[in-house]
């Protein structure tokens, strides 16, 4: 579970979003699922792990060198 949180963390900062808002996105998860899945209260189904990651992977963050 800690490694998804991390790459959920990872991916949310790099679009400059919440994780809160990626797994609104991602899999339609209600807003306190995030807290919940930190706290170690609740996770994620083996099918929401995998259609986030699949979100994750069709919708890479690119972010743009502003120096070009």
């Amino acid at each position: 579970m800690e490694q998804l949180i991390a790459e959920v963390k990872a991916y949310a900062e790099a679009a400059n979003k919440t994780p809160e808002k990626v797994l609104r996105e991602a899999i339609g998860a209600s807003w306190g699922a995030w807290a919940a899945w930190q706290a170690g209260t609740s996770g994620p189904t083996m099918r929401s792990v995998d259609r986030l990651r699949a979100f994750m992977a069709a919708n890479p963050v690119t972010r743009e060198d502003p120096a070009c």
